[in-house]
């Protein structure tokens, strides 16, 4: 293997990532953890991991889902009753989620009867305590970035372990599991969880304001990301965004920035074009060029996304055409600018998104490949704190689509505000060609309307997104859009 870091062998211990990754057992006799909101895209991952180590795990979440379903159909009992009488008495871990209220029923009685209960934060940070960690923040763009990169390294036969914020498609999971010492995770920053990470290379792919309910401030949550930028290793590599504000405050041994094109960066892209539907382009390097690069997935973004995910796998020595192999391959991430249908007559897009930036880097990119089809987005705001702290900017962000419905608040783990709803980001906004529907309302409106008056001449494009339960609706969606 070539040495990481452009050869210079005092960046990184070497030996690290040559290790066989070492398994951190649970201590007790039954090797048996419990995880309270199993169901959560960052919790199962962890489940599966425990699970694949031959633990007997099992779990609570309040609702059935597809990812549920497949950690039950795995072997991993999953109940759906809040119920201190469903849950293992002999258990030698307890994870919950942040989530997850203090008061719930299960927490209460594994707190009170003194067993050992983490959040998901400490589990990761015991999991990757000795292994050669690379880890991937920001406010949007960190699961994409995160998936690519774990399949770059998967792809070439460099190996990682992997927790990803995502399903892959490439591996229709959120885990990957290698006996290499190298793991690769999606570091988030909701309640601080990134910090407890020991990168040897981190990326920092935004720091847009969010998560106010928990830091208070956007000065205080992009003091956090100074912190987890502080935290990468002697020797360790860190790669940001290029013009963040307060970039020049992250800091660490080895700094590289990088761009979608900006060529004041050390690494961004040149030459892009577009390629049905998706893009072809050249990644210059610090030292280096790879051209000719294939990415089959919509969206700018996630070109800017490829990017910083080949310097990552450059940094670690792997061969250029395999890198280059590796992007072309990768089909993307599940809800993250996912094709649903794709034709002459109609596009469908589902997304992820629930921040204004990713909402724009969502309608930018369907309105640039498309630019001919009529755009219509449905749009599930997540958490009244966000909708309240974000209204105007979600408003602006809107008002580049076409025509735009939004459903009620997803609230999550919030109680609601008062005055806080739906109707408070359609009074920002400027295009009258927007309301608000309820779930029976808008699929009556797809059946009865939408579907049947669809502009055969150029063709329209329908996108879902929101990170609540809206994904529910895809499939019911699709079916009246393909019959």
């Amino acid at each position: 293997m070539n040495t990481p870091f452009g050869g210079n062998e005092k960046m990184v211990d070497k030996n690290k990532i040559e290790k066989e990754f070492v398994f951190p057992f649970v201590q007790g006799q039954e090797g048996v953890v419990y995880f309270i909101g199993i169901g959560g895209i960052g919790m199962s991952a962890i489940a599966k991991f425990f699970h694949k180590a031959g633990l007997k795990v099992s779990g609570y979440d309040k609702t059935a889902t597809a990812l549920t379903k497949e950690l039950e159909a795995s072997g991993i009992a999953v109940h759906y009753e809040e119920n201190p009488e469903l849950i293992p008495k002999k258990a030698d871990l307890v994870v919950y989620t942040p989530a997850i209220p203090a008061e719930h029923a299960e927490l209460v009685f594994y707190r009170e009867n003194g067993y050992k209960v983490v959040k998901r934060s400490d589990v990761l940070q015991l999991i990757t305590e000795s292994s050669f960690n690379i880890c991937i923040a920001g406010t949007h763009g960190k699961t994409t970035t995160t998936t690519m990169v774990a399949h770059l390294l998967t792809n070439s036969g460099f190996g990682c372990n992997a927790f990803l914020g995502g399903i892959s498609a490439n591996y229709a999971t959120n885990f990957l599991s290698s006996k290499r010492n190298v793991c690769v995770v999606e570091a988030d920053e909701y309640d601080r969880s990134f910090l407890k990470l020991n990168p040897d290379v981190a990326v920092i792919t935004a720091m847009d304001a969010d998560h106010l309910d928990i830091y208070g401030t956007t000065e205080a949550m992009e003091d956090a990301f100074i912190e987890f930028a502080a935290k990468v290793q002697e020797g360790g590599l860190l790669l940001k965004k290029f013009g963040l504000k307060k970039g020049k405050e992250l800091k660490a041994d080895n700094v590289l920035s990088y761009s979608l094109q900006n060529e004041s960066a050390d690494v961004y892209a040149a030459n892009i074009r577009l390629a049905d539907g998706g893009y072809e382009f050249d990644v210059m390097l610090k030292d280096k060029m790879l051209s000719d690069v294939k990415l089959n997935m919509g969206g700018m973004h996630n070109v800017e996304n490829a990017v910083v995910a080949i310097a990552v796998a450059d940094s670690l020595g792997i061969d250029a055409e395999r890198i280059k192999a590796g992007v072309e391959s990768f089909k993307g991430v599940k809800r993250r600018f996912e094709y649903i249908i794709r034709n002459d007559r109609i596009v469908f897009v589902d997304d992820y998104a629930h921040h204004p930036e990713e909402l724009k880097a969502l309608i930018t990119g369907v309105k640039t490949l498309f630019r001919q089809k009529k755009c219509t987005v449905i749009f599930q705001p997540h958490l009244y704190s966000r909708t309240r702290d974000l209204a105007k900017e979600f408003a602006e962000v809107l008002d580049m689509a076409d025509d735009v419905i939004l459903l009620p608040i997803y609230p999550a783990r919030e109680l609601p505000v008062e005055g806080v709803n739906s109707e408070m980001i359609i009074k920002k906004m400027s295009n009258e060609s927007s309301r608000v529907m309820s779930k029976d309302e808008l699929l009556n409106w797809i059946k009865e309307k939408y579907a049947v008056n669809i502009d055969n001449e150029f063709g329209e494009v329908l996108v879902t997104a929101g990170a609540g339960d809206i994904d529910m609706l895809v499939e019911p969606v699709k079916d009246m859009l393909t019959k």
